[in-house]
């Protein structure tokens, strides 16, 4: 698809290629004369559109002053039919270019022509790539980090996906482990607490002590009152666990499709035991060498690898740790179902475990060589409401979960919020997150998008509907208002591959908060109902085309692009 700053950019390298063999071919620059260098975006639009840097790259290689190629190549350069108007030196051998009107009229083309796909590349063709989040343990409802976490692997999905990555979403459920067993527990204690009071059974120290293990063991009663009284602790554990683990799971799944998350596989931890698939993968890092019995228990020698502490695999007991399962499940993705590259999304109490987890990856006996494992670590989500911090604690069973949150503000608000940038602490205000004003800025953005449509509703009484973009007359769009906001939607492509490339999905929400800016700026500056029928046309293109990518981006962040506000 379209990439008219890329185009942009490519197309100067050409010009100052050819302006490079005139100027040689004229024995005015070294036979031969080989030239590259940079293009890039300047900050200060006074510096022109473009600025490369080719002529300080060549000085070396061409034994010439910078200032002097520049001036050489200035002299040779042939602009006609090119994106630019015009060409300035500046500081020491700077190649300024200034844009002509046909890229601006390209840019609006290149968006009504591509529609829904503006945006997607090929970029990144034929790399499969899975992005692992949330991934909650299914022992209650998802909480704020949660949140977070599943619109940041969601928007990052997307923008891969317009990239050209295959990718797949994944939830990875624990249904097996030390959680799952805390969970049977804390119903047990519930479920004989409220058939024989709660004096009956001290409730575990480390149990859940949500209102959601109460209710879990109201429906056991409720479905099979006192009957599992006289059954042995651990079968009864077991049954409550085979009750309660499939209604969280799917409770959990409804309550992810309502904030428009939708996994393509839920891979169940049991898999891999009932597999073999961690005892296979201990038993290949045994064979290696890296593993030692210590106190009972084997141990993988992570230091091997470059890592500070070494972990265990395998408790005295008998029991893969959470550690060796995590390794078998990286690496039935690889291994096992194909993928190039896994980003799993951890929030940042994970920073360290995935520091040491990335090391162990590099175990020459797992076969991961040309793979790529990464993460996406996420801080911590602050919620406030009136000023003050509300008290989120999972343990106490007061948290916040996330479809409250949802119920609250709504899945706009919550999806845009959320997928601020990852690598710093987010202070979610929930009033403003309900403002309907520009302080709010999901709301400016979506009013932007919603101004547009009642533009374009107001102009489309016979005669006067919106053009396309081929037959107007696009060169009238000549102010700085009007460049400016065209200059934003070509940065759209280009801010899908930034996003997928750093992996910040928050490029996006800046992005859309910026093109709003600059069309509040345009509509506010230039008159459209009621100017010169061509100039009229030519901004009501302008104008659609704005919609059009609004629409788009609010859609890769999972938000509604509403039509009336």
């Amino acid at each position: 698809m379209a990439n008219l700053i890329q185009e942009a950019k490519n197309q100067i390298d050409d010009l100052l290629q050819d302006a490079c063999r005139r100027a040689a071919e004229e024995g005015e620059l070294p036979a031969g004369a080989a030239l590259s260098g940079t293009v890039e975006i300047p900050k200060d639009v006074r510096n022109g559109d473009y600025a490369a840097n080719h002529a300080m790259a060549g000085a070396r290689s061409l034994h010439m002053p910078p200032r002097k190629i520049a001036e050489t190549l200035a002299r040779h350069l042939e602009l006609q039919g090119s994106y630019f108007a015009s060409v300035e030196i500046a500081g020491p051998g700077f190649l300024n270019f200034r844009l002509a009107a046909s890229w601006y009229a390209a840019v609006l083309e290149a968006v009504e022509r591509a529609g829904e796909d503006y945006g997607r590349s090929d970029r990144r063709t034929g790399e499969k790539v899975m992005v692992e989040f949330v991934s909650a343990n299914p022992t209650g409802p998802m909480t704020i980090g949660n949140a977070r976490g599943g619109v940041l692997g969601d928007t990052l999905a997307t923008v891969l996906d317009m990239a050209g990555c295959d990718v797949t979403r994944e939830f990875y459920v624990n249904d097996a482990g030390n959680q799952v067993d805390k969970f049977g527990r804390s119903i047990e204690a519930r479920y004989i607490q409220l058939l024989r009071g709660e004096d009956a059974v001290e409730f575990p120290e480390d149990g859940y002590h949500g209102e959601d293990i109460w209710d879990m063991a109201r429906a056991i009663v409720q479905e099979s009152g006192d009957r599992y009284l006289d059954v042995p602790g651990p079968e009864r554990r077991q049954a409550f666990v085979a009750f309660g683990l499939p209604r969280n799971i799917a409770l959990m799944r409804e309550h992810l499709e309502r904030y428009r998350i939708h996994f393509d596989r839920w891979f169940l931890e049991s898999e891999l035991h009932e597999s073999g698939y961690v005892k296979e993968t201990v038993e290949l890092l045994e064979r290696g060498g890296h593993t030692y019995e210590k106190d009972g228990a084997l141990w993988l020698r992570n230091t091997d690898f470059g890592a500070e502490k070494d972990e265990v695999l395998r408790r005295s007991n008998g029991f893969y740790t959470y550690y060796a399962v995590d390794i078998a499940y990286h690496r039935n993705k690889f291994i096992q179902r194909g993928f190039d590259r896994v980003i799993d999304v951890w929030g940042a109490d994970h920073h360290g475990h995935a520091i040491r987890f990335g090391k162990s990856m590099t175990a020459p006996e797992l076969g991961l060589e040309g793979k790529r494992l990464d993460f996406l670590i996420m801080q911590m989500v602050r919620l406030v409401r009136d000023g003050e911090t509300v008290k989120v604690s999972k343990r106490s069973g007061k948290a916040l979960t996330l479809n409250d949150l949802l119920d609250e503000i709504g899945v706009d608000a919550c999806r845009f919020f959320f997928n601020a940038k990852p690598d710093t602490h987010l202070e979610f205000d929930l009033d403003l997150a309900i403002r309907q004003d520009s302080e709010n800025p999901v709301y400016y953005v979506q009013y932007a998008h919603a101004r547009i449509c009642s533009l374009l509703a107001s102009c489309g009484e016979p005669g006067r509907g919106v053009p396309c973009a081929e037959s107007a007359r696009l060169e009238l769009l000549d102010s700085e208002f009007e460049r400016e906001v065209i200059k934003q939607l070509a940065m759209f492509p280009e801010e899908i591959l930034l996003a997928a490339r750093d992996y910040d999905p928050s490029r996006i929400n800046r992005y859309a908060m910026e093109l709003a800016a600059r069309f509040h700026r345009f509509y506010n500056a230039c008159r459209i109902r009621d100017a010169e029928t061509e100039l009229r046309d030519a901004r009501l293109v302008l104008s659609a085309a704005v919609g059009r990518v609004i629409a788009r981006a609010l859609a890769v962040v999972g938000v509604s692009a509403p039509e009336k506000m």
